[in-house]
């Protein structure tokens, strides 16, 4: 028995089903350990206000063949490497309340500083997903 994913699927979800914040962000090599410091401190407040994971990786092995990889999927340009993030929340709800926590927080508003970005925020991809499998 398969399951066809291209299904529409419900939109309501259960309190139980875990919810996910996902990025994928294009960065300058130069700037990478600037905002390495930045998600550090980030990951503290998102867990704070009750994201139960925080995780940003850099991107290692990113030539592949046959495959779209990440720095052609995030139009990284020379000089940039790729980060994938994602933020794992117990429900859409509890995400939604978590966000909102975290964006009036002024800690959050002081590390955004529009004078110096350690990342163009336009080129960032970001969406919010609904685990269909978890092991």
């Amino acid at each position: 028995m398969t399951a066809n994913l291209n299904e529409q699927q419900p939109k309501e979800q259960t309190d139980m089903t875990p919810y996910i914040d996902g990025f994928v962000i294009p960065i300058a090599q130069d700037k990478l350990e600037a905002y390495r410091a930045m998600a550090e401190k980030a990951a503290a407040i998102w867990k704070e206000h009750g994201a139960l994971d925080y995780v940003e990786a850099v991107g290692d092995d990113l030539d592949v063949k046959d495959q779209v990889p990440f720095p052609k999927l995030a139009s990284a340009q020379d000089g940039e490497t790729v980060v994938l993030a994602y933020i794992v929340f117990e429900s859409r709800a509890q995400r939604d309340a978590v966000n909102a926590k975290v964006m009036a927080d002024p800690r959050i508003q002081a590390m955004c500083d529009p004078a110096n970005p350690p990342f163009d925020f336009k080129r960032m991809a970001y969406g919010g997903f609904r685990v269909i499998v978890q092991a």
